[in-house]
């Protein structure tokens, strides 16, 4: 019996980078096992385009768009079982109440949207960001979820936000 995939729920403030780059890495690497999905407390209506190329080379074919964590507490969203805040401003604010009580992690990440300078030095923030989210997911892919209990999951998921980037 095959265990239904993990909704996981990754926020960031504007759903503009951070956020969209994660839900396609793992809707990707996930292979199925994990639906991924990425909103914002205070989305910023579009996505970085840096971001919506990096995802579309990985292989992500869905659209990515820049969405409010509030189309995922209403009765008929999908059930969440994880919630992953990417950047510092998210994981300070108030969350709204997820039904299900889901497991929560913080992985913080630096926002290259904030990179100034030349589109070379952009490029390579996006990329430094999109390796340690990737790093990161693959922490996740390897953990034995189904036999984790709630606390040990939640455990595991924090000890992977402060793992830091190598590379």
């Amino acid at each position: 019996m095959s265990t239904p995939p993990y909704n996981v729920l990754f926020l960031c403030t504007g759903n503009s980078a951070r956020s969209v780059m994660a839900e396609a890495l793992l809707n990707v690497l996930g292979q199925g096992r994990f639906i991924a999905h990425s909103a914002g407390s205070f989305p910023s209506g579009t996505v970085q385009p840096i971001a919506a190329q990096m995802a579309r080379e990985f292989g992500y074919e869905a659209t990515l768009r820049s969405k409010s964590w509030d189309e995922f507490a209403q009765p008929d969203s999908p059930p969440i079982d994880i919630v992953i805040t990417v950047c510092d401003n998210a994981a300070g604010e108030m969350c709204p109440i997820w039904p299900g009580q889901p497991v929560t992690a913080h992985w913080g990440v630096p926002d290259p949207a904030s990179t100034e300078g030349t589109d070379d030095a952009r490029r390579r923030a996006f990329r430094s960001a999109w390796m340690m989210l990737r790093q990161r997911i693959e922490l996740l892919l390897a953990l034995p979820l189904a036999k984790l209990d709630r606390i040990a999951t939640q455990r595991e998921l924090r000890d992977i936000g402060s793992t830091e980037h190598v590379g």
